[in-house]
């Protein structure tokens, strides 16, 4: 469970890989296909965002849960403006949001957004500000909960104080643990969910990129300093590590780092992505692991 009550699966499913960030978009049927796998396996949390395709990922999310729309939980997000068809910037100006709801309403097909979240902070609009449009936005029934995407502790909390935030997206992962020292602290004090993005590492931890692997331009990983040859050389040792625990347990790398992530707080909810379904069921079966305590430092 999010904050505020908000229920959902204890695992979710991230939708940028299937238009935006890890190569060309799929298949817009394949697409469908593995959102409504996801549903098929008990998931009830799907994330997407403006910025992905741009546009695209919305309508391809409110195309594929079009039919179970009421047993679904649906998060996106504003705050990048755009020329045309590419980012151009960031914008959280109030009058901005309300526009850019409106456009992910009718591109999500829904009545109302389950959760929306700030995607970036922007330096130039104050949070009270943005948490107060969105407030606005719930009075009014377009909006049901409010969260934020990696911003820092004091932005978390001078948003809750106007608008009770019920989740913050970052990056959380045994490859990625910046937020155990203030955020995760932060967020159980307030009552407020943690959703990871990339909790597989950005696929790292799953044992199935060498070191001497490269990325395509259109792949996001090709410009990140932890995607090096040297650095993930550097790493290797971590990657051992869950692949000895995984061979242990019976279980895939994939699964130990979701498990370890669950285990770390009841109100963690992570969001991998993925393109392909067999990692979809693959991804569910972490629920069933359950780690010995010395495996969870």
């Amino acid at each position: 469970m999010l904050g505020s009550g908000l229920e959902v699966s204890a695992i979710g499913l991230g939708c940028m890989g299937l238009s935006h960030g890890y190569g060309p978009a799929i298949d817009r049927r394949d697409g469908i296909g593995v959102i409504r796998a996801a549903v098929d396996l008990g998931m009830t949390f799907f994330d997407t965002a403006q910025v992905y395709g741009p546009f695209t990922n919305e309508e391809l999310v409110g195309e594929a849960l079009a039919p179970v729309r009421d047993d679904v939980v649906i998060a996106t997000k504003f705050g990048f403006s755009f020329d045309g068809t590419s980012s151009s910037g960031l914008d959280s100006r109030p009058e901005y949001i309300r526009a850019t709801v409106e456009d992910s309403l009718r591109r999500l097909g829904v009545d109302s957004i389950d959760l929306l979240y700030q995607h970036r902070v922007d330096p130039a609009v104050p949070i009270e500000d943005v948490a107060g449009a969105v407030k606005e936005l719930i009075a009014a029934g377009k909006v049901k909960h409010f969260g934020l995407s990696e911003a820092g502790e004091s932005t978390i909390r001078r948003a809750h104080a106007v608008q009770p935030v019920t989740a913050l997206q970052s990056e959380y992962s045994l490859f990625w643990r910046e937020p155990e020292a203030q955020i995760l602290p932060t967020l159980i004090e307030l009552g407020i969910g943690f959703v990871p993005f990339s909790p597989l590492g950005k696929g790292f931890l799953t044992g199935t990129i060498s070191t001497t692997a490269t990325f395509a331009e259109t792949d996001v990983r090709s410009s990140l300093p932890r995607f090096t040859e040297q650095a993930r050389t550097a790493n290797q040792a971590l990657v051992d590590l869950v692949t000895a625990i995984a061979s242990r347990t019976g279980a895939t790398n994939a699964q130990v780092a979701l498990a370890w992530l669950l285990a770390q707080h009841e109100s963690i909810v992570p969001i991998p992505g993925t393109t392909k379904v067999h990692r979809l069921e693959e991804n569910a079966g972490a629920l069933d692991l359950e780690l010995a305590p010395q495996d969870l430092h």
